[in-house]
Formats: structure tokens, C-alpha cells, sequence
């Protein structure tokens, strides 16, 4: 059984930008090794993993896909031994300054982002927070050795540390959505006891950030007949409206909405209400944010479901999620994977109310 804590905290505490995701890949592909029977990565580096079924051949699979990739920055240009950076996927820059950075040169540098005072900034960038155009990244070196170190298109990955808040919280970097990995693996481990017709391909995405596009190859590739895209989804805080938010530890949110099959969402809603797993709808009325996006819209089409953990302070350093929210995602996978038949897709239904 994968210790899941550990496991979550050595995720973030690795890059693995969009694009760029072998570090945090390689780390999943170890512990998913003994989970699954087959290990693969794709053409734009997605991992697959393989677990099989016993019904009879050929057997129906299902993709489960969680978006490794994570946040961050990228060099843009040297300026008298400073760095400027753009962003890698949608970084609020309101909390960039004072930030511990690493930037992947040819070695690894800690770096602080720092921003000029205000008196020296243009006029319009004076009151308010400052836009990423204005931050630096300082390395504390003089202008000639980090040239020798660095050079524009090098990356640039948050540096927090994970902190465990209390034993069910943990803060850090990436768990956007790298607590979705924890979850699939939780999924796969619970699978290790449990019959399935199924065959179930778990994939760690790569690139959900910028293009969707892990997610989209994946399912062409692999041909699945189902997919769910597991992700985080937005946390209630002081301040953030209670009809588009949800409460920190108590499960899991299903999506409903355009990206998302009718009669797989009421099959996850029954199954955990049958199971009492602690659970919320989460309306998702245009596109839900997700992988879903793109693999809906695979070849002919794709009934896909979307499991979303809450998140407290999104696309920020200091992400906060309940482990107990992923530990009961990851059950609810398993618990649906070990209940699909294999004529479920007889008798999937497009016209089911939630």
C-alpha cells in the first residue's frame, strides 16, 4: 500500500511544469509500478498505467486521467544579472513576491521574486498589486555568472516546501493536481484487492495547463469507452461566494454540466449515496476546467465524468487540501470501477436527470 502522505508530499516537492513533467512522472511511474501491469508514456509524455480486467476479451476499458503538469514561470530575459519571467498556465501574481523559486539553468538555483519599490515604478503600476511584467527573480549573482547560468526559455518552479497544517491538512505548491495523482494512486491500491471486468488505464497527464493536450492524445490513443477527469475544484474561504465553492473535508464534487455524460454522473451520485461517501454536485455550466474538455470531444465522442477535490487558494504556493477528500475520491473510483459490468455501456442512458 502507497503511504499517502509521503507520496503527496514528495510530488510537490518536485517541478514538473507543463510541457516539462518527467521529474514529477518519474516519481509516479515508481509507485505505480506495482499497481498496475503495464507502464507506458505517450508521444507527449502522459504516463499510462495499465490495470487489467477479468472480463472475458475484448474487454471495455476505462481512463482515468489526473493532470501531473503544474504552474510555474519561464525566463524571458536577463537584466543586469536579474531575471524576468512570464507565466507557465494561469499564475495570480498577487502572491508572487518574496516567493522561494528554483530556476532549472544549467544547474539548479534557489531564487527569491522580488519586485522594484513603488516609487520606481511606472505611475499606472504604482497602487495595487504588481503585474509579473515588473517582478524579477533574484539568484544572487553578478550579471556575468548568470549569464554563464542561465539563459531566456529556462524554467522557473515555485520552491515552498509542503507544511501539514493539522494531520488532515496540507499546504504547498502543485496540488494543482498533483492530489488528484494521490487519489488515483489511492484508487489503485484499493484495486489490489478488488475484482474488476473492467481494464482501467490510469493516466497522469501532461500539459492541462496551456493545451489540454496529455489528456486528448491519451484517449485517442488508448480507445477507452469511458473517462473521467479527476481534478480540484474551488474551496470555501472568508470571502468567496457559497454557491461555487465547497467545503474542505467533506468529499468530493461531481460535475454536472455540458462536459459531462448524464447517466455516468447519476451512476458516481447513487453509487455514493449507496456507499454514504460525503459528496457534493458541482454545477459546471459552460466547460468544466478540466481534461474533460478534450477528451469528451475524442474521435466520435467520449461519455466523461468529472471527481473534484476542493482547494483552498488555487494556482498559489500555498495550495491547501484535505487528505481525507482525496483518500475518499480515490475510494469512490475504485468502489465505481468494481461495479461496472461489462454491458454498463448497454444500458448508459444520455437522457438521466442527477
Amino acid at each position: 500500500m502507497t503511504d499517502l502522505l509521503p507520496f503527496l508530499k514528495s510530488l510537490i516537492s518536485l517541478s514538473g511544469l507543463s510541457g516539462n513533467e518527467k521529474p514529477v512522472r518519474d516519481q509516479i511511474a515508481s509507485a505505480w509500478e506495482p499497481l498496475t501491469d503495464e507502464l507506458s508514456v505517450s508521444r507527449l509524455g502522459s504516463l499510462h498505467g495499465l490495470k487489467r480486467g477479468n472480463a472475458n476479451e475484448p474487454r471495455p476499458s476505462l481512463l482515468i486521467a489526473a493532470h501531473m503538469d503544474s504552474i510555474g514561470l519561464m525566463v524571458t530575459c536577463l537584466t543586469h544579472g536579474f531575471l524576468r519571467v512570464t507565466e507557465i498556465g494561469g499564475v495570480d501574481a498577487r502572491v508572487l513576491p518574496g516567493q522561494r523559486v528554483t530556476v532549472h539553468g544549467r544547474r539548479d538555483l534557489p531564487g527569491i521574486i522580488v519586485q522594484p519599490p513603488a516609487h520606481l515604478l511606472p505611475p499606472e503600476s504604482q497602487e495595487g498589486p504588481v503585474g509579473t511584467a515588473h517582478l524579477l527573480v533574484d539568484i544572487g549573482l553578478r550579471a556575468g555568472g548568470v549569464e554563464k547560468l542561465v539563459r531566456p526559455g529556462d524554467l522557473v518552479s515555485f520552491a515552498q516546501e509542503p507544511i501539514e497544517i493539522k494531520p488532515d491538512l496540507l499546504a504547498g505548491h502543485s496540488l494543482d493536481n498533483r492530489a488528484s495523482v494521490a487519489a488515483l494512486t489511492h484508487c489503485l491500491d484499493e484495486l489490489q484487492t478488488r475484482a474488476h471486468a473492467w481494464d482501467v488505464w490510469a493516466v497522469a497527464t501532461t500539459q492541462e495547463e496551456v493545451t489540454l493536450g496529455g489528456a486528448r492524445t491519451s484517449a485517442f490513443q488508448l480507445e477507452p469507452k469511458l473517462a473521467i477527469a479527476v481534478d480540484v475544484t474551488w474551496a470555501k474561504s472568508p470571502g468567496s461566494p457559497d454557491h461555487k465553492t465547497f467545503s474542505v473535508g467533506k468529499g468530493p464534487t461531481l460535475g454536472w454540466g455540458p462536459n459531462i455524460h448524464p447517466g455516468l454522473h447519476k451512476a458516481f451520485k447513487d453509487l455514493a449515496e449507496r456507499l454514504e461517501i460525503p459528496h457534493a454536485v458541482e454545477v459546471m455550466p459552460k466547460h468544466s476546467g478540466t481534461d474533460a474538455i478534450s477528451m469528451q470531444v475524442v474521435a466520435s465522442g467520449l461519455p466523461t465524468m468529472v471527481l473534484s477535490i476542493p482547494l483552498r487558494y488555487m494556482h498559489s504556493p500555498v495550495e491547501m487540501v484535505s487528505v481525507k477528500d482525496i483518500t475518499r475520491a480515490g475510494h469512490l473510483l475504485a468502489e465505481f470501477i468494481a461495479s461496472l459490468e461489462a454491458d454498463f455501456m448497454d444500458r448508459l442512458q444520455l437522457d438521466e436527470n442527477p
